[in-house]
């Protein structure tokens, strides 16, 4: 089964077996023995080490390099709802990065320090597509090591389309217009790090075009990841927060790049990692 094409990078080492550890006791066992989790070779970066300097949007968890031509958007998890189930209050929980169409979403959570958790949260994603989605996965190799493409279903209900843009809309094929759905490609790329796992979701015109796919994999390179030092268990999500620059202005080329949408629309979020 291949799903399109996928550039080869030279095969990684393959990390340890990993095994879910409360909070503490990966902390502790970690003074024994010395990091084996590394990030893919020039970034994405620890906020530890020497990264290049680049301007960069200050989501807390995780830095992300503004260049010409991108929009970032905050999703929103709801915490608080009214009577009609409408958000009112909610914890920032990705940061989707837009360029032309093309998505990526990032998100950064804790993890062991002896181990990644890469190679089990990517089971477990490709498990949950096949059974809960009725959808099909691929393994590969990519630029950042594995990583998994899949193919989803998505419904084309007759109030689906009517949210559509009309030209949207007339490129949709009229096979899959009669048979109800239409197919996904999602691309899945995780980044093991020391006690931390920064994953990206990509989605749109980048899967297949080369041109699109640069520029996202130069943001990925350039993400730099703050930790912290507070004990976590493995696999929560470290804090995101909302950049000033979204809420202040800035000169002109920051307007171009930074864009801002509605923060309770999600991104493009099929799976979690628990």
């Amino acid at each position: 089964m291949a799903f399109g094409r996928r550039r080869q990078a030279e095969e990684p080492e393959k990390g340890p077996e990993v095994t879910d550890e409360p909070a503490e006791a990966a902390e502790d066992a970690a003074e024994e023995a010395p990091a084996e989790a590394q990030p893919a070779e020039g970034g994405p970066w620890d906020s530890e080490d020497s990264f290049p300097e680049l301007q960069r949007l200050d989501f807390g968890s995780i830095l992300v390099p503004v260049a010409q031509g991108l929009g970032f958007q905050v999703n929103f998890e709801a915490t608080q709802v009214d009577e009609e189930g409408n958000p009112l209050d909610g914890r920032p929980v990705a940061v989707l990065v837009q360029y032309e169409e093309s998505a990526m979403q990032l998100q950064a959570f804790a993890a062991p320090k002896r181990s990644g958790i890469w190679d089990d949260v990517r089971r477990e994603t490709a498990k949950d597509i096949q059974e809960e989605a009725q959808g099909q996965t691929q393994e590969g190799d990519g630029p950042f090591g594995p990583e998994l493409l899949a193919m989803v279903p998505q419904p084309l209900t007759e109030e689906v389309l009517a949210e559509m843009p009309e030209d949207f809309r007339k490129q949709i094929p009229a096979e899959f217009v009669e048979q109800g759905w239409a197919p996904q490609i999602i691309r899945f790329l995780g980044v093991d790090g020391p006690r931390w796992f920064l994953q990206a979701v990509v989605q749109g015109a980048a899967i297949e075009n080369e041109e699109q796919w640069q520029v996202l994999e130069d943001v990925l390179r350039g993400v730099v990841v703050v930790r912290g030092d507070a004990p976590m268990p493995p696999r929560d999500l470290l804090e995101l927060r909302i950049p000033k620059e979204f809420s202040e202005g800035g000169d002109d080329d920051e307007e171009e790049a930074v864009e801002t949408f509605d923060p309770f629309e999600r991104g493009p979020e099929i799976t979690e990692v628990r």
